[in-house]
């Protein structure tokens, strides 16, 4: 079954933890001459314009929660990446600490504070864990991008496999209400799959821009996630000062 655009989006965004979901398109429910932002328009056809300027988007801020299979638990992320690879943010795993990172040309460079590696660390022995948090604990890491251990931290950045994935998507969708996200006019739209209830957001002033979307409460895997900073130079300088080489360890 083909997934529709916003769909295919929660799909890429969980795609580091290898999970999968799905939605199937609507029939867009609104009135056949709806007023206001996009009057005229089905949800179908303002996914279309959301999703020609949202994945024209050289570079974007992405907040939110999305879940980990390997956990069974969630991570938050904060994130500005590009189409160029760059990525500056913080991720959190079930809530147990932080880790910052960056990825600038062919490095990633991470900073985990004591709690993210103790949390990481379950399972080892005191001695192993309190050794890794004296090394580590706030300070700066570095590995080659496309080492074995940093392959997946790396894809947080790929902004291409995150709008490309949109791109897939049908562009069926029904119209909602208008409402804020952040202070920002935007239309409601739905998707639905079953049992399961996707909720996105469209900017109606400036460009529409995709700028929220959340799966519902009976949806087996729940994301939330919002989009900000569009075309915006992502801060991903190399860190200043003493640098701990993972590779060389």
């Amino acid at each position: 079954m083909r997934r529709t655009a916003f769909a295919a989006l929660c799909l890429a965004a969980v795609a580091t933890a290898g999970l999968t979901t799905g939605c199937q398109s609507g029939d867009d429910s609104a009135d056949s001459k709806p007023k206001g932002p996009f009057a005229g328009l089905s949800g179908g056809q303002i996914v279309e314009r959301s999703m020609k300027t949202t994945t024209g988007s050289s570079s974007l801020r992405m907040k939110g929660r999305v879940p980990d299979e390997e956990s069974k638990g969630f991570i938050d992320i904060d994130m500005a990446l590009d189409k160029q690879g760059r990525c500056a943010g913080s991720l959190s795993m079930n809530g147990q600490g932080k880790a910052d990172l960056i990825r600038s040309g062919g490095t990633v460079y991470m900073k985990y504070d004591e709690k993210f590696l103790r949390a990481q660390s379950e399972g080892e022995s005191k001695e192993d864990t309190d050794a890794a948090v004296d090394m580590l604990a706030g300070k700066w890491t570095k590995m080659a991008a496309k080492g074995q251990d940093a392959k997946d931290i790396a894809s947080f950045c790929d902004l291409d496999t995150i709008l490309g994935d949109m791109k897939d998507g049908d562009t069926e969708a029904t119209r909602g209400k208008t409402t804020t996200v952040d202070g920002k006019p935007a239309i409601v739209l739905h998707e639905k799959d079953g049992e399961d209830d996707y909720t996105a957001h469209v900017a109606t002033e400036g460009k529409p821009y995709l700028l929220r979307i959340d799966s519902g409460a009976k949806a087996k895997e729940q994301i939330h996630l919002a989009f900000s900073d569009f075309d915006r130079p992502v801060p991903a300088d190399k860190p200043t000062g003493e640098i701990v080489d993972l590779d060389a360890l």
